[in-house]
């Protein structure tokens, strides 16, 4: 269940567990043969195949039968009986493979007794290691401070059965905010606070940050069903429907089986999670690595700074986020202490048709601001926020509350994928006057997303930058 919320689980098992693999075929081979005449080397010399690349091709044969046998399928809640049974089988399938491998390559001098040690200690060493990433992996949700936040279409029994199963696998990082009532339901009997009807839903999404949306409703209100599938993934949230019939409205649904419930998810990323977990380990590294190269520059601006315009160096800037989560952006301040208190003196210079502002000869801008925007130094420090998770690399513009709160409905969807430092509106779209147009390419690049178009946007954005002078 939750197939989003559980992808770094599922990557970091499949990397693991290929780790592990490996290290057990060579230890094995160190405890069995270290002893004999010719050594460890000595074994494999005589069966013509050194040792490193049969633990690769033991690894991967192991994550893939792991894979085949839907251990990467992750369930929110297991039992460990059921892993250690489903482990025994995926074993007793690598011990077949192996065994009739060896045979048809005419491998038959292999030590029998080192087959066994290495099947079963590979079983013994990736159970524990499942156990303890697992232990640790629901251990960090439960500390977690930024939950998902999930809202409840329903407030009958079924509704409020699935919320109470959500809530009680803390390991989900899932946080019920509330309902919402259909008005064919009855009295609702749900705990937690109803936060109005679904046609209010819109006003919810503008209001309070929601990531995910589930759907229990009786067939009584099962009209419903299609139009709050449509505005909430139209808005770029993950959708899950727990009602029957749901085939013809979600035909591409991601169906999986959680707590004895049959949940459909719908989603705009539903399809790519491995994907959105190397996006962010990509972040990850290349904001720890521009960091440190750039230390020295990011010092230096940051004294040129204090000493041409005073502190402070730094300039702090209430963004939106990911599905509306507010977070602090940071930049080098190129403008006076009291610019934001200014804003009206300058609004009817701006260069902009739409929710955002952009004037060039703003004079505000201090003459070392002028500097780094021109040659976008000022952006650097938001490398910081792309390493602590509110940012990307790449994505889209990063907006104000007050720009947010002038977005039509199909705007939001922007929304939906973390804002970035670079994206395809700043290599494609950068002095584009009209607003909605800035949304289109933030669209295009939402619907079409891949890492490879990340890397490109990146490989673009410099020559972006020198095209036009850093503006």
């Amino acid at each position: 269940m939750i197939r989003r919320s559980l992808m770094t689980l599922r990557v970091g098992l499949m990397v693991a567990d290929g780790l592990i693999a490996a290290a057990v075929f060579l230890g094995a081979a160190i405890f069995r043969f270290q002893g004999d005449g010719g050594g460890v080397r000595g074994i494999w010399r005589a069966l013509h195949v050194e040792p490193w690349l049969l633990a690769m091709i033991f690894a991967v044969l192991w994550v893939g039968v792991l894979w085949v046998s839907g251990f990467y399928r992750l369930n929110a809640r297991w039992r460990v009986w059921t892993e250690v049974r489903d482990l025994a089988r995926a074993t007793v399938l690598v011990v077949a493979i192996s065994l009739s491998a060896l045979f048809l390559l005419n491998f038959t001098a292999i030590s029998r007794l080192y087959l066994v040690y290495l099947f079963v200690a590979v079983f013994t060493v990736t159970l524990a290691g499942r156990l303890l990433l697992r232990a640790a992996f629901e251990a960090k949700r439960r500390r977690g401070t930024d939950p998902l936040h999930m809202v409840v279409a329903g407030t009958g029994q079924l509704a409020e059965a699935f919320a109470n199963r959500i809530e009680r696998n803390t390991g989900l990082g899932l946080r019920i905010i509330g309902h919402l009532r259909v008005p064919l339901e009855p009295e609702p009997v749900v705990s937690r606070p109803v936060l109005g009807t679904v046609d209010q839903m819109q006003e919810l999404f503008r209001s309070r940050v929601v990531d995910e949306v589930a759907v229990c409703l009786p067939p009584i209100a099962a009209d419903y069903l299609e139009p709050i599938a449509g505005i909430a993934a139209g808005e770029g949230k993950m959708v899950r429907l727990v009602v029957d019939p749901v085939e013809q409205i979600l035909p591409g649904a991601i169906h999986e089986e959680f707590e004895g419930f049959i949940v459909r998810s719908f989603g705009h990323d539903g399809h790519r999670e491995v994907s959105l977990a190397v996006k962010r380990m990509i972040d990850m590294i290349g904001a720890s690595i521009g960091l440190l190269v750039l230390s020295p520059l990011l010092a230096a601006v940051a004294v040129a700074i204090s000493v041409t315009d005073g502190s402070p160096t730094l300039f702090r800037q209430e963004r939106v986020g990911l599905h509306g989560r507010p977070f602090m952006m940071l930049k080098f301040r190129t403008m006076v202490v009291d610019a934001e208190q200014r804003l009206d003196e300058v609004r009817h210079m701006n260069e902009r048709n739409g929710a955002a502002f952009k004037a060039t000869n703003d004079p505000r801008i201090t003459r070392m601001g002028r500097f780094l925007r021109r040659t976008s130094i000022d952006e650097l420090p938001q490398l910081w926020n792309v390493l602590t998770g509110s940012m990307s690399l790449v994505g889209p513009r990063p907006p104000l509350p007050d720009e947010v709160a002038e977005y039509d409905v199909w705007h939001r969807r922007r929304l939906s994928m973390k804002p970035g430092i670079t994206g395809l509106w700043q290599v494609e779209a950068r002095h584009e006057p009209d607003f909605d147009r800035w949304v289109e390419h933030d669209l295009i690049y939402i619907d079409g997303w891949s890492i490879w178009l990340d890397l490109k946007i990146l490989a673009r954005t410099l020559p972006a930058l020198l095209a036009h002078g850093g503006r």
